[in-house]
């Protein structure tokens, strides 16, 4: 192992550029490294913070692939936000910088790379991000999570190593996820898991709010709305959340099937978990990258897809008995999953390009 080193993450925006690195850092400083994260005033913070992290905060503005008079405001945001990175890195010295992308990644990538300082990115999704395609130019390696995604980078920095799961969510309690949501053990109802990502999905919610009535009389419903698009419903089978941290290991434990939007990091962590998927990915307002990362596990029989354009009441709830039947053979599918290896994979990737920095 190599002598401890420093090691300064970035990323954010949503949960999913957070939660791998969050599933990184056991293992990095179990090792003896001393990790730090660069971020904005987005979500990464109170995640951070929330996991006892050093943070430093810096200006970003918005990535966009559209014209907008924004973007010229943006562009200075970046700048300003360059050289604020530039003054932690310069303070904290890290021997490498590990992005997992989003807009506020961009101006830590560059700074890191105008001061030689080993830059090393993960893409989580099918297709990579513009702030992926932006950092390849400054990365010294480029890590990605499909097999497909290695056809857009090259070669020689590119390595297909999965993405890192968190390893607290394999030790989940049934006991305590059955307190947690106020649900007997003895009932042998399903449970199924309704996620709409950390910014929740108002499309599901609404539609899961006339359907509820019929799935309560056969199955129990655990819902993440998202903050502040909770549904205002009520019943002894039913438990809403407006997001959940350290009690998803436990609401995990007894979950039989998910039902979710397609982050690539989320998703992954329900395979790693052996959780049959009903995927409702992303389409409007999107790049494409969650319909992408939804085909995927359809192809290999992970999960089901039913597109946002489809969702009316009688299609949810069909597309609810179709992944209850089918669970057994998606399951069978996902037997042969390991997930636990990517983080090994990240972590010996960094400590090797840090090394070779130095």
């Amino acid at each position: 192992m190599p002598d401890s080193l420093v090691i300064a993450l970035t990323g954010g925006g949503t949960a999913g550029h957070v939660s791998p690195h969050l599933a990184l850092m056991p293992s990095l400083i179990g090792r003896g490294h001393r990790v730090f994260y660069i971020g904005s005033v987005g979500i990464e913070r109170d995640m951070m913070k929330n996991a006892g992290v050093e943070f430093h905060e810096i200006m970003s503005g918005k990535l966009r692939r559209y014209f907008s008079v924004q973007n010229f405001f943006d562009l200075f945001k970046v700048i300003c936000g360059t050289f604020q990175a530039f003054g932690v890195l310069r303070r904290q010295k890290p021997n490498v910088v590990f992005s997992k992308g989003g807009f506020v990644s961009v101006p830590v990538a560059l700074a890191a790379w105008v001061m030689r300082i080993p830059v090393v990115t993960h893409e989580s999704d099918m297709t990579p991000g513009l702030a992926t395609k932006i950092i390849e130019r400054f990365a010294k390696r480029i890590l990605y999570t499909f097999p497909e995604t290695g056809r857009h980078f090259r070669p020689a920095i590119a390595e297909h190593v999965g993405t890192p799961v968190r390893s607290e969510l394999f030790s989940g309690s049934r006991e305590s996820g059955f307190r947690l949501c106020g649900f007997a053990e003895k009932e042998l109802l399903p449970v199924i898991l309704v996620a709409g990502g950390s910014q929740g999905a108002q499309r599901i919610n609404e539609t899961l709010k006339i359907v509820l009535p019929e799935l309560l009389e056969r199955y129990r419903i655990v819902h993440l709305t998202g903050k502040g698009k909770g549904i205002g419903f009520a019943h002894p089978r039913y438990k809403a959340f407006e997001f959940v941290t350290g009690e998803l290991a436990d609401i995990l434990a007894i979950t039989d099937v998910v039902i979710a939007r397609a982050g690539a990091n989320s998703i992954f962590e329900f395979l790693s978990l052996k959780k049959p998927m009903l995927l409702i990915p992303l389409e409007v307002g999107s790049r494409g990258d969650q319909v992408h990362n939804a085909e995927a596990f359809q192809r290999q029989g992970w999960a089901r897809i039913l597109r946002e354009s489809e969702v009316s009441s009688v299609r949810f709830l069909a597309a609810v008995e179709e992944l209850l039947a089918g669970k057994d053979d998606i399951l069978q599918r996902q037997a042969n999953f390991n997930g636990r290896q990517a983080t090994e994979r990240v972590v010996m990737a960094l400590e090797s390009c840090a090394s070779h920095g130095r």
